[in-house]
């Protein structure tokens, strides 16, 4: 079942049970999947690649709008950037734990030869694409600097 299918069946759901938040985070999955089939040079489908791009951007804006929700002591607007996360989370894979995200990127380490914080580029370009969906850039990012460093 594709993710505009189960998103559509699920926004059903949330107005039948009235749940607001869903609504809001559903809404929000299904305008940027019709964003992306008007886009100029759209072939038909969306991709599961180019789906998952997409709800890891719809993340990432809300974790960000969060933030500076916290930062200014809205608590209000947070907590709805929150429930749209726990959403939007759903139809993304299951995130890897702390132990397992190092675990992979020693691997990805030993893999490519890296020895020092200069080879930082070629194991994150290995790393983005090996892990995507299942750990954040930045989670990514930060962790392989504490690994490559001295």
């Amino acid at each position: 079942m594709s993710l505009e299918a189960k998103v559509m069946e699920q926004l059903k759901e949330a107005m039948k049970s009235k749940n607001d938040a869903a609504l809001r985070g559903l809404r929000a999955i299904k305008s940027e999947i019709i964003k992306a089939k008007t886009e100029p040079g759209f072939s038909g489908t969306l991709t599961e690649d180019a789906e998952l791009k997409l709800l890891q951007k719809l993340v990432k804006q809300r974790r960000d709008s969060l933030d500076i929700f916290t930062q200014q002591n809205r608590a209000d607007l947070a907590q709805k950037e929150q429930e749209e996360i726990s959403i939007i989370e759903q139809f993304l894979p299951q995130a890897l734990t702390e132990e397992e995200l190092t675990a992979a990127l020693q691997a990805i380490i030993t893999e490519v030869g890296a020895t020092s914080g200069a080879d930082m580029g070629k194991v994150m370009g290995v790393a983005t694409k090996q892990l995507a969906g299942k750990a954040d850039g930045k989670a990514i990012s930060a962790k392989v600097k504490a690994l490559l460093a001295p």
